[in-house]
């Protein structure tokens, strides 16, 4: 039997056995063990150790996935993106779509802190998604303000996603986490000014506050609380970045002091008890089992595919069509987002890379703008009817009045945004490589 033809089968098996409904970290080693047992016999456990404890359990860097859901649950159970929301809705609150732009405010921040799309997705829906419908804001619009701003969580640093794509491409992640600067900052520059000009256009889509409420809050009150709620947050997120970017610490060190400073301020906001500290580590505990335990079935899948020479046949097999480079790499973009659409992207990181990577060097893209661009696409997936995670995620908060129909619809304008940046930056790509070669050279 060819290895094509074995690569093509356990490629194969995966899709069948995970759209039977079996979690994919055991699809994938489940699939991995019985060609590994096939292919090589016992001596297969060996080798899977080995990969499990010096490629898994001895990378430091992964441990900042950890500390980072870490820093994230504990500024969640702080209240700071309730206080940080209360200052930013009575600081814009006065100006058509200034609520809209203060939850895409509070996304950026709990983007930035919990750098996973659900956790960001579901807590801003409920956070925020009630008090907009409630201060009259249409309910399509609400649905794409918070379904795009959760997914924010995915480019915007320190993601957790381009961590782990970061290491497992063996890149420097200081650099993936750099590269993806511009294109966060761009995607919300361009969701806020869709809202502000929206809004401004037509005042009924999101009202500003009433001027008898705002005037129950003095300006500077107003302004005493911006200041306390948002400039702590701020600076923590900031100083973590920051450290990471000019080489004062590297990821895991960063992750680490974050979440010691995001148990300070805990203290500070007298946010503490013992119920929610105990509820904090079980999920971040269970957060990080997810993503290691997938780790690991990827790891024994990639393992024998790659040992039997599957990637390599791959490659070969698609380079051998003719299409070129941005042919195949259309064809590998395209590939990942159907494949978001179903696939958790842990699980999706490590099915992809070993084929993609070898075909993205061999036609001489820049690694670090690849990585950036499969975590744009993959984006993307999150918020394409009928299958985008997102789009789960908000149906099944329930908040009262919204069906599938204002969440389809409101979606769509975000999604085009996403689009039109993804075609800007494929074009040109040192706008992602800008603020790498800044600070890196």
């Amino acid at each position: 039997m060819s290895l094509t033809m074995i690569a093509l089968l356990m490629i194969l098996a995966v899709i069948v056995f995970f759209f039977l409904g079996h979690p994919l970290a055991f699809v994938l080693g489940g699939v991995g063990t019985l060609f590994g047992l096939f292919m090589l016999g016992t001596g297969f456990f060996g080798t899977l150790m080995d990969r499990i404890f010096v490629g898994i359990m001895g990378n430091f860097t992964l441990v900042a996935i950890t500390l980072f859901i870490l820093m994230g649950n504990l500024l969640t159970i702080s209240g700071i993106a309730d206080r940080l929301f209360e200052s930013l809705r009575y600081f814009l609150g006065s100006i058509r779509g200034g609520l809209g732009l203060a939850v895409l405010a509070v996304c950026i921040v709990l983007a930035a802190c919990i750098g996973i799309v659900g956790a960001s997705v579901v807590t801003v829906g409920l956070l925020t998604g009630p008090m907009l419908l409630r201060y009259g804001y249409q309910k399509e619009l609400t649905m794409g303000i918070v379904a795009a701003g959760g997914t924010l969580g995915l480019i915007i640093p320190p993601s957790i996603m381009l961590i782990v794509m970061g290491d497992t491409a063996g890149l420097p992640v200081s650099n993936v986490l750099a590269a993806a600067i511009v294109p966060g900052l761009f995607m919300t520059i361009l969701y806020m000014t869709y809202v502000r000009v929206r809004c401004g256009l037509n005042p009924e889509l999101g009202p500003p506050i009433p001027a008898e409420e705002m005037a129950m809050l003095p300006f500077g009150d107003r302004l005493m609380d911006f200041i306390i709620y948002s400039l702590l947050p701020l600076a923590l997120i900031i100083g973590v970045i920051a450290a990471i970017f000019f080489g004062f610490a590297s990821p895991t060190q960063a992750a680490g002091i974050g979440a010691t400073i995001a148990f300070i301020l805990v203290i500070i906001y007298r946010r503490f008890n013992w119920q929610d500290f105990l509820a904090t580590l079980y999920q971040t505990a269970k957060a990080s089992t997810m993503v290691l335990i997938i780790m690991v079935g990827a790891s024994c899948f990639t393992g024998i595919f790659l040992g039997m020479g599957g990637g390599k046949a791959i490659v070969e097999t698609l380079t051998s069509l003719g299409l070129g480079k941005w042919g195949l790499f259309f064809i590998m973009m395209i590939s990942l987002v159907i494949l978001g659409c179903f696939v958790d992207w842990v699980g999706l990181i490590f099915l992809t890379f070993p084929i993609f990577l070898p075909i993205a060097r061999l036609m001489g893209f820049d690694m670090v703008w690849f990585i950036i661009m499969m975590a744009m696409y993959l984006q993307v997936s999150f918020l394409i009817p009928p299958f985008g995670y997102a789009l789960f995620y908000l149906a099944g908060m329930k908040i009262q009045g919204i069906n599938w129909g204002h969440i389809y619809r409101g979606v769509l304008p975000f999604l085009i945004i996403q689009i039109i940046a993804l075609l800007i930056f494929t074009s040109i790509p040192d706008l992602v490589l800008f603020v790498p070669m800044v600070l890196y050279g």
